[in-house]
């Protein structure tokens, strides 16, 4: 059959000009996902392959349609060669020979980076055939990615660290639902050529063997996971950038020579393969769509490969979907003989992208308890009247951001952007990223509750059930207006700065406590974390209260309450209430604007 390639490459080229193809429909701007990006990279076609006499079979379209051409040559029972059939595919983002992997990363590659700074999940996947080259694409895109983040041109600062291990691992999962790589560990980052010299380890013990199409194919998935701390907000998630270098497929031919073992391992890549398929299209679907309710089934148990990356396809994890960005880079080989290979890789890539269907999005009225019906008039709008006092700037928390779209927003960069307002602390920033995204999940709930009891009457909460705020809800409609300290009472929750009697707690440092009771009206025994007596009768007790301490909990931005964490706390060193509310599903209070 590569004879015949050969021996009618002229006219093969004839067919070729004379196509015709049909005009190809206008892609809608909001009709995909903006998160979620596909695209392709065709090679050049390699010395040999020229050499040879080989032609492309695979090419993209002119006019930026980010559309790829498959034209496939066969033999006609009368008459010359004709085109067995031409194949059309569209993707997001369509590469040349002619791309540099640099410009490759700074149309597609570069956004993941400050998304996974800010506390995101940022992933890149490389698919293709054998020989396609995936592994010199991601290997540049590595290079590029590690000076990114080592200029220093990202705002702020980060701890980085490297998944680092060849021991073998558990993949396992805690009580949280959070997949845990048991027994790996992680190398600090401190330079762009520690970074490089890591990955150039790990790519050299990368399991490779020799196929008909590649000399040293990789026969395992390559994963470099990079994790980005950030010290300033202890209580955000820390940013995850996954750059996936998948094992590649192969074609019928390439297996011609393999043994059991061999095929053995090719049908667990290519399941693998089509694991990850449904994985990144069922995520895809839950964010474009995330005001709808509905639960998505991501078989991300189904391979070992997805159930390491659940956190970037579960679309339930604790405390609501995690924001994240995903671009796929498909490999092509565009030589005319692998043209079946190269319809399999750019088949598969299409299927990756979801539309909205051919109406288009649903339309979503807008209602002032639903944030994902916002736009950004509404955001900015809501933003000034909810955030407290100083009131958060807007325009700089949400410039161009939808509500759907700032509920995406990692809480890193959330946080930091709302610090960027003068007179804003964390503590306000931090209780005005939960406030907003508990009024999503609030809502998401009362869908859901909906949908089971429509006809039924509305219930009222009783006085128990209100009594999960700290908040003074039995006063008068005006206490909030009478400074705290004229209205201290058990249960009131205050900020404080430690006097090195908390604990353990760096000296001048904010606390947290809940005021039990005044010191002067307990009993003589009690004493306090410390050791040091409560009610020794001095002088000005009544101006001091005994508190427990606010502690920070296991998950981001929660609290729980060391009831026998006992400090004595004066009135003059309280310097403001804070809101507490209970949440019954995490069991850990969380602070309110």
């Amino acid at each position: 059959m590569e004879q015949f390639l050969i021996d009618n490459a002229d006219r093969y080229k004839e067919l070729v000009q004379a196509f015709n193809p049909k005009p190809a429909a206008p892609v809608k701007a909001d009709s995909t996902n903006p998160d979620f990006l596909v695209s392709t990279r065709i090679r050049p076609l390699l010395p040999d392959e020229i050499s040879q006499g080989f032609l492309e079979g695979v090419c993209s379209r002119p006019g930026g349609a980010n559309i790829v051409d498959l034209h496939e040559l066969k033999k006609s029972v009368r008459g010359l060669p004709c085109l067995n059939q031409s194949f059309s595919y569209r993707v997001d983002r369509v590469f040349g020979p002619d791309s540099t992997t640099k410009q490759i990363y700074d149309a597609i590659i570069q956004p993941l980076v400050p998304w996974a700074w800010g506390g995101g999940v940022s992933t890149m996947f490389a698919y293709g055939q054998t020989g396609s080259g995936k592994t010199f694409t991601v290997s540049g895109l590595e290079e590029h990615v590690a000076e990114t983040l080592m200029d220093g041109t990202l705002e702020g600062e980060r701890k980085l660290y490297l998944l680092n291990s060849r021991k073998q691992i558990s993949i396992l999962e805690d009580s949280l639902g959070n997949t845990q790589l048991a027994g790996a560990q992680e190398h600090p980052l401190t330079s762009k050529a520690d970074l490089l010299s890591l990955i150039s380890t790990a790519s050299s013990l990368r399991k490779t063997a020799p196929t008909l199409k590649n000399d040293s194919s990789s026969r395992s998935h390559a994963i470099c996971r990079i994790r980005i701390e950030n010290p300033s907000i202890p209580a955000a998630e820390d940013g995850l950038l996954y750059l996936i270098d998948l094992a590649g497929s192969e074609a019928a031919r390439d297996k011609s020579t393999h043994d059991a073992a061999r095929m053995r391992e090719a049908r667990e890549i290519n399941t693998s393969l089509s694991v990850l398929k449904d994985c990144i299209r069922g995520r895809a679907m839950v964010d474009l769509d995330p005001g709808s309710g509905k639960k998505a089934h991501v078989p991300f148990r189904q391979s070992t490969l997805t159930k390491t990356l659940k956190h970037v396809f579960d679309p339930s994890p604790v405390g609501g979907v995690r924001g994240g960005k995903t671009v796929v880079v498909a490999c092509v080989n565009p030589c005319l003989a692998d043209t079946q290979a190269s319809r399999n890789t750019l088949r598969y890539a299409e299927l990756l992208r979801v539309t909205a269907g051919p109406a288009g999005k649903k339309v979503q009225e807008y209602d002032e308890k639903r944030p994902v019906t916002w736009g950004n008039g509404e955001v900015r709008e809501w933003v000034g009247k909810n955030s407290g006092t100083p009131p958060v700037d807007g325009n700089v928390l949400a410039p161009t951001e939808s509500g759907a779209q700032l509920l995406r927003l990692p809480v890193g960069e959330f946080v930091e952007r709302c610090l960027k307002t003068p007179g804003v602390t964390m503590e306000q920033a931090t209780a005005f990223q939960s406030k907003f995204w508990q009024l999503h999940v609030d809502n998401l709930r009362s869908q859901s509750s909906s949908q089971h009891s429509k006809e039924k009457p509305e219930v009222k909460l009783t006085r128990m059930e209100r009594l999960y705020s700290s908040a003074d809800i039995e006063g008068p409609p005006h206490a909030r207006d009478v400074p705290f300290k004229e209205r201290i009472r058990p249960g009131m929750v205050v900020s404080y700065r430690s006097v090195g009697k908390t604990g353990g707690a760096q000296m001048g440092t904010e606390q947290m406590g809940v005021v039990l009771s005044r010191a002067d009206a307990v009993g003589e025994r009690v004493r306090d974390l410390t050791g040091v007596q409560v009610n020794h009768g001095g002088e000005n007790l009544g101006e001091r209260y005994l508190c427990a301490m606010v502690v920070p909990a296991i998950l981001p931005g929660a609290y729980d309450v060391g009831l026998w964490m006992q400090v004595v706390v004066g009135v003059g060193e309280m310097e403001a209430e804070v809101v507490l509310e209970w949440d019954v599903a995490t069991r850990y209070y969380y602070l309110t604007v």
